[in-house]
C-alpha cells in the first residue's frame, strides 16, 4: 500500500509539472501600447502597421498575443495614470508612442521592458545611456530631432529665398520643451533666421499665435507643437495659415493632409514596422539594455500645391522633386 500510495503521489507530483509547464510555454504573450493620439484618429492607420508587422512576425492578435491599447484622447493628465495600469497588467513589454508616453511608463516600471517610438533625443532625455548601448529597460526608435529641425528651416529657406524671421509654435507643456528650444536655435544659425517662439499651451491659443507672428513680422511658420494640442486643430491651424498667408511647415503628414501647406519628417508607417521587431526579438528573450536604439531610416517630404495656390506660393521645382507626396 505504501509503495502503492508513493508511486500514485509521484505521478500527481510529475503531472503536476507537467502541466505547469506546459501552462507556461502557451502563455499567450501580453503587450501594452501608449499613446496619447486617439485610436480613431488618422494615427490608427500607424497601429494597423503595428499589428501588421506583428502578423508578419507570426503574431496574431486574439490567438497567440494579446494588445493592451491604452490612449489618453490628447489629455496629458492620463499619461501617468495610464502607464500604471499597463504595469499592474503586468504585460510582457510595452510600446510608448512619444516623449510624454514614454517619460509616464519609464516613471511607472524600472522592470518591463520598453519599446520607444518617436524618442526624440533618448540620451539627451535620460531615457538610454548611449544609443548603442541602452542600459536599463529601454530602447526603441530615436527620430533625429535635431538634424530634422534644421532641415525643415532650411526647406523653408528654400521656397521663401529672402527668408529672415520665422515664428516657431511650441509647447511649453511639452516634457522636452527646453531641449526642442536648444536645438532649434542650434538650427537656425547655419540658416540664417531668427526665431521667434509662441507657446501653443492649449488648442485655443493657436489663433492668437497667428496674430503675434504677424505682428513679429514673421515671415514663415515652423510647427512644433505637442501632438495632443494639435490633433483637434488640424483645419483650423491651415485655415490660420491660409488666412495670414505665411507658409507654414509641420512635422507629421496628418497637417498637410488636413489643409497644411507642407511637413517633413520620419515615415511614421516605418517606425510602427520596425517597433514590432523590438517587440519580437524582447518576447524571444532578449534585454532591451543589449538592443542599440536605431535611428530613422525613412524620411517623407509632403507638399500641398493647392494650400500653395491659395497663399500665392509657387513651389520652386528643385523642392517639387523631391517631394514624396503631393497633394493637388
Amino acid at each position: 500500500m505504501n509503495r502503492t500510495t508513493l508511486a500514485l503521489a509521484l505521478c500527481a507530483m510529475l503531472f503536476a509539472f507537467s502541466y505547469s509547464a506546459s501552462a507556461q510555454q502557451s502563455k499567450i504573450p501580453r503587450i501594452g501600447y501608449l499613446t496619447n493620439a486617439s485610436l480613431t484618429s488618422a494615427r490608427s492607420a500607424r497601429r494597423e502597421n503595428f499589428r501588421q508587422s506583428l502578423r508578419e512576425l507570426g503574431y496574431v492578435e486574439g490567438k497567440n498575443i494579446v494588445i493592451e491599447w491604452r490612449t489618453g484622447e490628447g489629455k496629458l493628465d492620463r499619461q501617468r495614470a495610464l502607464a500604471v495600469e499597463l504595469v499592474h497588467l503586468k504585460v510582457d513589454v510595452i510600446v510608448a508612442v512619444g516623449t510624454g508616453d514614454i517619460s509616464a511608463v519609464r516613471e511607472a516600471t524600472t522592470a518591463i521592458p520598453i519599446v520607444m517610438v518617436l524618442g526624440g533625443d533618448p540620451v539627451g532625455s535620460g531615457f538610454v545611456a548611449s544609443l548603442s548601448r541602452p542600459g536599463g529597460n529601454i530602447t526603441g526608435l530615436a527620430t533625429l530631432r535635431p538634424e530634422l529641425s534644421g532641415k525643415r528651416l532650411e526647406l523653408l529657406k528654400e521656397i521663401v529665398p529672402t527668408l529672415s524671421r520665422v515664428a516657431v509654435f511650441v509647447s511649453s507643456i511639452s516634457r522636452d520643451y527646453a531641449q526642442v528650444s536648444k536645438e532649434l536655435d542650434l538650427a537656425a544659425g547655419p540658416v540664417g533666421v531668427k526665431l521667434q517662439y509662441l507657446d501653443i499651451p492649449t488648442p485655443k491659443d493657436f489663433e492668437s499665435a497667428f496674430q503675434a507672428a504677424a505682428k513679429g513680422r514673421a515671415e514663415a511658420i515652423l510647427v512644433r507643437v505637442q501632438s495632443p494640442v494639435i490633433i483637434s486643430q488640424r483645419t483650423q491651424v491651415a485655415e490660420l495659415a491660409a488666412k495670414s498667408r505665411l507658409p507654414t511647415i509641420y512635422e507629421g503628414a496628418e497637417e498637410v493632409e488636413a489643409g497644411g501647406l507642407m511637413s517633413y519628417g520620419v515615415n511614421g508607417a516605418d517606425l510602427d514596422r520596425r517597433a514590432a521587431v523590438y517587440v519580437d526579438k524582447i518576447l524571444k528573450g532578449r534585454k532591451p539594455a543589449d538592443l542599440p536604439v536605431e535611428q530613422p531610416k525613412k524620411f517623407e517630404l509632403i507638399i500641398n500645391l493647392k494650400a500653395a495656390k491659395q497663399i500665392g506660393l509657387t513651389i520652386p521645382p528643385n523642392v517639387l522633386v523631391r517631394a514624396d507626396r503631393v497633394i493637388k
